[in-house]
Order: structure tokens, then sequence, then C-alpha cells
């Protein structure tokens, strides 16, 4: 059974492999390609913006140098910092903590995770959920 760490590397792997066969494409198009959740995406997008494959221009998504490290990595930082200071923290709470949207926490999370700097795990809080500690 993969971990959900090694789940965000392989939903990456499906939107780096859509964006290589389809070219730069919108969010809502990724969606619907990759059949990922919203959630699922966003991790996927921080961990490729981690490994320098992916950017964002006018609302598209493409392959290629990432445009995103100073936002999602500093993002990455205050979830990290959230964490650091809280122990094992619901994903709802790192956002309103860090003062990021929950958008911007799970694409820190994906992050994160490509740096192998967290343990993830789902949990049930209204919806399927993630909470996180640090390794």
């Amino acid at each position: 059974m993969k971990t959900l760490t090694e789940e965000f590397g392989w939903n990456a792997g499906k939107v780096w492999k859509i964006l290589s066969t389809n070219g730069p494409l919108r969010e809502d198009v990724l969606l619907k390609t990759t059949k990922l959740s919203e959630d699922e995406l966003w991790t996927a997008v921080g961990w490729l913006a981690r490994e320098n494959k992916i950017s964002k221009e006018n609302n598209l998504y493409k392959l290629g140098q990432t445009n995103l490290t100073e936002k999602i990595g500093t993002d990455a930082g205050k979830v990290w910092a959230t964490v650091s200071q809280q122990g094992d923290v619901d994903i709802s709470t790192i956002a309103r903590n860090a003062r990021l949207t929950e958008v911007d926490a799970y694409c820190a999370l994906g992050w994160l995770a490509r740096e192998d700097k967290i343990h993830c795990k789902k949990i049930r809080i209204k919806g399927s959920k993630i909470k996180v500690s640090l390794k």
C-alpha cells in the first residue's frame, strides 16, 4: 500500500504525463484529464514545482522551468514552521494558522513531501482531510 507521500509523487507523475502529452492546460481541464481531486492536483503542482518542472502562465499550467518557487517555496516555509510549532495538525488548521488558503497549503505540502520533510495521513474531519507532522 502506498503512503500518502508516495501518492503525491504518483499524482505529480500523472500531471507531468498529461502536460507532456497535451501541452499547456487550464486547471479545470487538467483536473478532468487526470481525474484527480483538487487537493491531489495542488499537491502534485507543489511536488513538480519543487522539482523545477512546472510553471503557470495566464491560467495555464505547462512543463518547464518553474516560476512558482517564490510563492510555493515561501508557503512551504510557513507550513513547516506551523507544523514545527504545533505538531500533528490538520491541513485546515495549518492554512488558518499560517495565513494561507487551503490551495496554497496543499501546494506547499506537495513541495515539502518532495523534500521528504513531512509525514501525512488521511483523516476524516468534514470530509477527507490530511493531517501533517514533521519527519
